[in-house]
């Protein structure tokens, strides 16, 4: 007698016996209680999770002595036939070796007119139906929309954005999801223990996480093991012969490279390429694994279903180590490294180079812990002398604008009356409602200001001075003076407009107009300004001209600034 495989001698035979597709099985098993069956079906999912077993376990179902029943008896000639695949109410066929429109015509749409032989149903399982070609798609729609009612179909594929949208609209669909690898690695040891197999946790964990979510996968190494260990399999057993990487390894490995150790990393590296372990696994495994930390730092529930308790909490404690943008960085280098090493023959240096990489990405400050610290310094704050400090220093808060000084009192000739400033500046900025019917002052008291005040800026404010320059006071109207620059000074308007800058300058223009007033500042395109010319006692005229650029290179934080990044000034 011929061996059978664990793959066939325990495939599925009814709707329980299918693992880890409860969402599928459940509404089948409604939809035949209730009488409520569609003539089309189609099974979407990764290779090895169940679509033609449920396609199978369906047509039993219906075609059953009993049936149609969610219990399949399994013994009777129908239900025999079917699962031995020589059914002829059941024709059960590839799509990638019938792709032509003839096979299809030949094989569905001229025997759908015939009635089933001993079944209730006449049922066409087509598998990798996404391999037909356009002809056959087109060739099916009529018959698939309006099958006769003795007629069901069932596809199944493993790529259905190759399905046209016609087909699928004419199907019920359900999508079949990779099975968890804790169900796997169960089913493995129920299988084990019908066989008599010492199948060690560790062992079947392994398998199963090698399986990605495949259980005729699974099935099929667990049948290569038992050929090669016989009756005792361990966890040493299923890396030698797959060239699987342990979970202890791929953990060992990560906590080296949050640690920043790059010797014991790539001593981990030559040991798994030493021991010929695929080493493009190994990455694979690696971003599998700072995925697992990504979901414990965002979801700590995330991964109960996934992965062991003990697991979850490795994971947890290498989680609390890392900041979750350092994580996207890591899977984000490890996967471009992974791209390049499919079709590189130095496999071993690929992964060297990525494992380096990712140490230096980590002991790198990014863009917000710079800005960070420029905001501490500007903010008077010491930066620290190691970079750890620097993460972990909370954000500085938001610099108050220094108290502004008053300024001295003015006295201003004109010939109109003169203007004097009645009161200092402390005075003028109390709290107080400006005058209920505030008379306007003409345009020859705005023209003896404005020169009152340049002046005045010039001396306490000369940083302040080039920017006010190149506007002028244009008019005071009630309690607002306005101040007008032309339409290509943007920059001076929104320096003018910042806060410690504007108290200054509204405090100037109540002194000196007597009264409390708010600056306003406008552009217009058809302005144009007349410098205040500077005043020039007679004994310093013969004096050098003072450079602007002097006051910048001698402000504190360009100083502080200068020192941190090791720069210069230098003329353009």
């Amino acid at each position: 007698m011929s061996y059978t495989v664990f793959a066939r001698k325990y495939r599925p035979q009814t709707f329980d016996d299918v693992v880890g597709q409860d969402h599928i099985t459940q509404t089948l098993k409604n939809a035949i209680v209730q009488n409520r069956l569609a003539h089309a079906y189609i099974f979407v999912g990764p290779r090895g999770t169940g679509k033609t077993s449920t396609a199978r376990i369906l047509a039993k179902a219906l075609n059953c002595k009993t049936g149609p029943t969610v219990s399949p008896c399994g013994v009777c000639p129908s239900c025999v036939e079917i699962t031995a695949g020589n059914s002829m109410d059941v024709l059960e066929f590839d799509a990638a070796s019938n792709t032509q429109v003839d096979k299809i015509r030949e094989i569905i749409i001229d025997n759908v007119k015939y009635a089933p032989t001993n079944g209730k149903f006449k049922m066409y399982i087509v598998d990798e139906v996404h391999m037909l070609s356009p002809s056959s798609f087109n060739a099916l729609l009529k018959t698939l929309e309006e099958p006769p009612a003795h007629v069901k179909f069932v596809f199944a594929t493993t790529d259905v954005q190759k399905v046209p949208t016609t087909i699928l609209s004419r199907c019920q669909r359900f999508d079949l999801k990779r099975i968890p690898t804790a169900l796997i690695a169960s089913h493995l040891q129920m299988i084990a223990g019908k066989e008599g197999v010492d199948l060690a946790a560790a062992a079947a964990e392994t398998i199963a996480r090698g399986a990605e979510g495949g259980m005729r996968d699974a099935e099929s190494m667990l049948d290569q093991l038992v050929a090669f260990c016989g009756n005792t399999i361990a966890e040493e057993d299923v890396l030698n012969i797959f060239g699987f990487t342990a979970h202890h390894t791929v953990s060992t490995l990560s906590d080296h490279l949050l640690g920043g150790d790059a010797s014991a990393a790539l001593a981990v590296v030559h040991e798994q390429a030493e021991g010929g372990k695929d080493l493009s696994r190994l990455l694979s495994d690696l971003i599998a694994h700072f995925r697992n930390l990504l979901i414990a730092k965002a979801d700590p529930t995330g991964l109960a279903d996934e992965l062991s308790e003990e697991q979850v909490a490795g994971l947890s404690e290498q989680a609390a180590r890392v900041a979750m943008d350092r994580l996207l960085d890591l899977i984000e280098q490890f996967a471009a490294a992974e791209g390049r090493m499919k079709w590189a023959p130095n496999k071993k240096m690929h992964l060297e180079i990525a494992v380096i990489r990712a140490i230096q990405t980590l002991g790198q400050a990014t863009l917000t812990e710079v800005i960070d610290t420029l905001a501490a310094i500007r903010g008077g704050g010491e930066v620290g002398s190691r970079k750890s400090e620097v993460r972990s220093a909370p954000l500085p808060a938001k610099p108050v604008a220094k108290p502004v000084p008053a300024p001295k009192a003015v006295e201003v000739k004109v010939s109109k009356p003169e203007i004097k400033a009645p009161e200092p500046l402390a005075a003028v900025l109390r709290e107080t409602p400006p005058p209920a019917a505030a008379p306007k002052l003409g345009p020859v008291d705005s023209d003896a200001i404005w020169p009152a005040l340049i002046k005045e800026v010039r001396a306490n404010r000369p940083k302040l001075r080039m920017w006010v320059e190149t506007g002028t006071l244009t008019a005071i109207e009630g309690d607002i003076a306005h101040i007008t620059f032309p339409d290509e000074q943007t920059l001076a308007v929104q320096h003018c407009e910042e806060r410690d800058n504007c108290v200054y300058l509204e405090s100037l223009l109540s002194t000196l107009a007597g009264r409390a007033l708010k600056a306003k500042f406008e552009m217009r395109s058809d302005f144009t300004v007349t410098p205040v010319p500077m005043a020039q006692p007679a004994e310093t005229k013969k004096d050098a001209v003072r450079d602007p650029m002097e006051d910048f290179k001698n402000d504190p934080l360009i100083l502080k600034a200068l020192d941190i990044f090791k720069a210069e000034i230098t003329a353009s």
